[in-house]
């Protein structure tokens, strides 16, 4: 097991090819908490990137949050950024609107000729989401969509020793996350209880960390799902997925079983399990939490406590690497479209009762 004793813990960025241009200054488009507290704080500490317009719903909200970086040159209204408006103060986007309005935005933010990130789900439904990768592919723009788990050190360490098969060939994943969204976000009337612009609650958002991270880690895309959804809570009925469990079937025979709830305590972990040992990861996606990597096999038992990362810079300064770079980005529309489809089998079996080939 001279590999898994080797296993770097080090927030080292193997996915790095440029230390110097740019930076690539970034519109970031929506202003709500994840915006505030999370993504601008995280461009701030970056190494390739800044951002220097807000984009809401009226210009004057954009510009009271100015003072949140000093780089921030501008506030502006949606209306304003369709228009092309301040387009010359920035290179690329960050898309944080509510999901049935990614579209729009990555329209305008195409035909202006900037770099697109978006966050996931990419958008509310498969069809919309095509119609967005579409978009960028004909503008000939980049496209990243915002799965931060797959710049995180402990997880890209974890799809590391599954490929080199320190655990034998995968046999079964298992992949959970949850949280009290009314604690979290105590607002009935938030979006994403509402179908028309979430697409769904539970399965679609945070389902897509075990689903996108499976795939991620085991290089592979499902061909087949079976799934539950359910709804206690009757500020759910609307969306109908306040829980939701799933059953991921991939070419190799590997099975993944993810459970997901926006109504029970906050936990998360993945766990591979091969023919000659496992891997686990506890916690898992709570951009907060310091992650462990449990590894064992026939041989023996270890566990890596990683040095604690933010996130969202990585994400962000892995986006602007490739930018400046004009590097292949992965994860790009095209991988995001696979979620999409999957989101919506899952939503599909959990109404029909039975087994979905994708």
């Amino acid at each position: 097991m001279d590999s898994v004793s080797r296993l770097s813990t080090s927030a080292e960025r193997d996915w790095q090819t440029v230390s110097e241009g740019g930076p690539v200054r970034i519109a970031m488009i929506g202003l709500g908490w994840w915006t505030k507290q999370q993504a601008i704080p995280a461009v701030e500490a970056s190494d390739l990137c800044e951002t220097t317009v807000l984009v809401s719903s009226s210009a004057e909200k954009a510009s009271s949050c100015a003072s949140r970086s000093e780089t921030i040159a501008r506030g502006i209204s949606y209306d304003e950024f369709h228009d092309g408006v301040a387009a010359d103060a920035y290179d690329a986007v960050y898309v944080v609107t509510p999901n049935a309005l990614h579209l729009p935005f990555v329209e305008t933010a195409a035909e202006l000729g900037k770099a697109v990130l978006c966050e996931k789900p990419i958008e509310s439904t498969l069809d919309r989401a095509e119609r967005l990768v579409a978009a960028c592919d004909d503008a000939d723009v980049p496209l990243m969509v915002a799965y931060r788990m797959q710049t995180e050190p402990a997880v890209r360490r974890m799809r590391e020793l599954v490929q080199a098969e320190r655990i034998g060939d995968p046999v079964q994943v298992h992949g959970h996350m949850s949280q009290q969204l009314l604690d979290l976000i105590p607002n009935p009337d938030q979006w994403r209880l509402d179908p028309e612009l979430s697409g769904g609650a539970t399965a679609i958002d945070i389902g897509m960390y075990p689903l996108n991270t499976t795939r991620f880690v085991l290089d592979d895309d499902p061909t087949a799902v079976s799934a539950t959804v359910r709804a206690d809570d009757e500020l759910f009925e609307a969306v109908g997925d306040q829980h939701a469990s799933f059953t991921l079937e991939f070419p190799t025979g590997v099975t993944a079983v993810c459970t997901v709830s926006n109504g029970a305590a906050s936990a998360s972990h993945l766990e591979v399990i091969g023919t000659d040992g496992s891997i686990r990861l506890d916690p898992a996606f709570a951009p907060w939490a310091q992650r462990e990597l449990r590894v064992s096999n026939s041989e023996s038992t270890a566990s890596y406590a990683f040095e604690q990362v933010d996130q969202m810079t990585e994400e962000f300064d892995y986006f602007a690497d490739r930018v400046l770079s004009g590097g292949a980005i992965l994860p790009d529309g095209e991988h995001a479209l696979v979620d999409m489809a999957v989101a919506e089998a899952i939503y599909e079996s959990g109404d029909v009762g039975r087994r979905l080939e994708l």
